[in-house]
């Protein structure tokens, strides 16, 4: 699974609008379907606040913040998994994403084309999931049928190992006929292995993204609080963005100006930081911090990952060599206001092997060269 995060839609959503915003890498933009055919892909920094804290009490002579990579994926349309507006193709770029930006229309303009003439936010969603339950499914049974197949010619020892595989693509196979996604079915973290290569769809997290227009940017409308109810039954989040607004304050010069922009319409951030926040931690993604005179440095980690992984992420070196790692949570440095103090307080720690990295951990690495060759 890919550590990114795939925008999709039906087509004239403002999907390619958004990941202009948030990239401010112009993506192309027009009033008819599929005007996106290949993905557009873009880097975006992670908004830390904390980073700028640990900037003002650790002053570097750089800032590098973590960053994370949005996918803009084209329209799909009913029909898409048997093909239709280039379906298989738009499919199999949204396999390779780790998390789902659902970008929903939930503003009124007859200059703006729907596919379906009409403003239906139950309606468009359901046409998504579908195509994606519906193409999930076809690869469930495609696995299904060959295994089956195989099991009839193994020995007893390997027919017995796939007494759970089978049952599972059973559940799996009827949750799908029934247009349902794969993640509703709440499976365990050895089920979710054994199904691991099928690289299905619908098993990915996902955030419903409602595109409103610049009257509802700080009020929901009737049709986001449609878009609510639907992912409040799935156990999904909800960022509500103006993407037309968003792609005005992405052109603003300075970061001055984009607050003083965001304050005159009654919001205190961008709509847009917030998806990628949301995207960043559905994922199960977190930030840790290197500090010193040189650089301050966001780096980004998969939550449970031990402090050798993290060194590993920085450099291999660091893993192969590692002895130890210095740590303490920035929420100390935001405290205590020094490093210096940190110690005074025996906040900071010596941690071996076995220390599962926290989220705002700032960490410095202590390892060997020669003992990686050991």
């Amino acid at each position: 699974m890919g550590l990114n995060c795939g925008i999709v839609g039906l087509p004239n959503v403002g999907k390619s609008t958004i990941f202009s915003a948030l990239t401010a890498a112009p993506a192309e933009i027009a009033n008819y379907p599929f005007c996106t055919i290949n993905p557009n892909v873009g880097i975006v920094n992670v908004p830390d606040a904390r980073l700028d804290q640990i900037k003002a009490l650790i002053p570097p002579q750089r800032l590098i913040p973590a960053t994370f990579e949005f996918v803009d994926i084209a329209g799909l349309v009913a029909g898409a998994s048997k093909g239709e507006g280039l379906g298989n193709q738009f499919l199999a770029n949204i396999r390779e994403v780790g998390v789902i930006a659902h970008v929903v229309r939930c503003f009124d303009n007859p200059d703006i084309i729907h596919v379906s003439n009409k403003v239906d936010p139950s309606n468009d969603i359901d046409t998504i999931n579908t195509e994606l339950a519906l193409a999930d499914l076809d690869t469930v049974e495609n696995r299904y049928a060959k295994q089956v197949k195989l099991t009839r010619s193994m020995t007893p020892e390997d027919r017995k190992a796939m007494e759970k595989y089978l049952p599972l693509l059973e559940r799996v196979k009827a949750c799908l006929a029934d247009g349902k996604a794969v993640r509703s079915l709440g499976l365990s973290e050895e089920e979710l292995v054994l199904l691991q290569d099928l690289h299905l769809i619908t098993q990915k997290p996902v955030v419903y993204v409602c595109n409103v227009d610049e009257d509802h940017a700080t009020t929901d409308n009737d049709y986001v609080k449609t878009v609510r109810d639907i992912a409040q039954k799935e156990g999904a989040e909800v960022v509500v963005i103006c993407g037309k607004m968003e792609a005005e304050i992405a052109v603003l010069d300075n970061e001055e100006d984009k607050k003083e922009f965001l304050e005159s319409v009654g919001l205190e951030e961008s709509g847009l930081n917030r998806l990628v926040r949301h995207a960043y931690h559905i994922m199960g993604l977190r930030t840790f911090f290197t500090a010193g005179p040189d650089e301050d440095r966001a780096w980004t980690f998969k939550a449970g990952m031990k402090a050798p992984e993290t060194a590993g992420i920085i450099h291999t070196d660091f893993q192969k060599g590692f002895i130890k790692a210095e740590v303490y949570n920035c929420d100390d440095l935001f405290a205590l206001k020094s490093e210096e103090k940190i110690r005074e307080a025996g906040k900071l720690r010596m941690e071996g092997k076995d220390y599962v990295v926290q989220d705002g951990d700032i960490m410095h690495f202590l390892f060997n060269v020669n003992k990686q060759a050991k």
